[in-house]
């Protein structure tokens, strides 16, 4: 592997040619998916909660804060909306919050879900599916590279 501050000027390039390219693309999907959330009123953060706090059934909000990797306060802020929606609830033993969907929460989740799901699938028609696997195990292999030049 390269040592990171002895790229060539090509491998430079070609680096920030797929940083931006893969940075429109990120931000083009969440752009369409929160537009596509706005019918049952979501955001992404707020499906995100729903989703996390749903496969788990009760999580703490200092996990939650881990798997979702927002801060604390963002965690805070996201809750407290959707506890006053009504799709969640917060329990406190001590100094633990545990956060919980609500019998609206987990309507909600169910409805959604499928059709999310379906949304998501339709953003990768462009590739075919030996592409599609190929395409999670370049990301793959890109992610465990920036978590090692990271340790």
């Amino acid at each position: 592997m390269n040592d990171v501050w002895n790229l060539t000027q090509k491998e430079k390039r070609l680096g920030l040619m797929l940083w931006f390219r893969l940075s429109r693309v990120y931000n083009h999907s969440i752009r369409k998916n929160n537009d596509f959330l706005k019918k049952w009123g979501l955001t992404s953060a707020q499906f995100d909660v729903l989703i996390q706090v749903g496969v788990h059934h009760a999580i703490t909000q200092k996990e939650l804060g881990e798997k979702l990797f927002v801060t604390k306060g963002n965690i805070t802020q996201l809750i407290t909306k959707m506890e006053k929606l009504g799709w969640v609830t917060r329990e406190r033993n001590w100094k633990t919050k545990t956060i919980a969907l609500t019998e609206e929460g987990k309507s909600l989740m169910a409805e959604i879900v499928p059709e999310q799901e379906q949304f998501q699938a339709s953003q990768f028609l462009g590739l075919d599916a030996n592409e599609q696997r190929e395409l999670i195990e370049l990301l793959k292999k890109v992610q465990k590279s920036m978590e090692t030049e990271l340790s």
